[in-house]
């Protein structure tokens, strides 16, 4: 019996998630449908789509593939404040380290490119 009820529960959260789908679409479609309807402002359409949206959210969040996202949504978030974030002195110094390595890389290859280039005039007689 609790197979069957398994069973039945896992048709009905493929049903709602091609229901979410569904709502998304037509949402998506109507949006473009009605930007060529006079009178249909782009505040009204791009609201329209938002509530469409928000209902497919909320039909999948009904779903156990909903409440899993919902949860390692929740425990990311709460990962993301136990980080130690560096202070506004070292990410300054490491942007000014990185922008001064990318300007050296990028002059060493410019001298490697300029020294291969006339190289190669050298070599098959162009330069003159």
């Amino acid at each position: 019996m609790n197979a069957q009820a398994e069973d039945t529960s896992k048709i009905l959260d493929v049903v709602k998630q091609g229901l979410s789908l569904v709502f998304v679409v037509a949402g998506v479609a109507a949006f473009y449908y009605f930007s060529e309807v006079p009178g249909f402002i782009l505040l009204y359409r791009v609201l329209a789509l938002v509530a469409v949206v928000i209902i497919a959210l909320s039909i999948m969040a009904t779903t156990v593939a909903g409440r899993n996202v919902w949860i390692f949504a929740l425990e990311a978030k709460q990962e993301v404040r136990k980080v130690v974030w560096p202070s506004r002195e070292e990410t300054t110094k490491t942007t000014l380290l990185v922008f001064g390595m990318v300007f050296l890389v990028g002059l060493i290859l410019w001298f490697l490119d300029m020294f291969l280039f006339w190289g190669i005039k050298i070599l098959t007689g162009q330069g003159g």
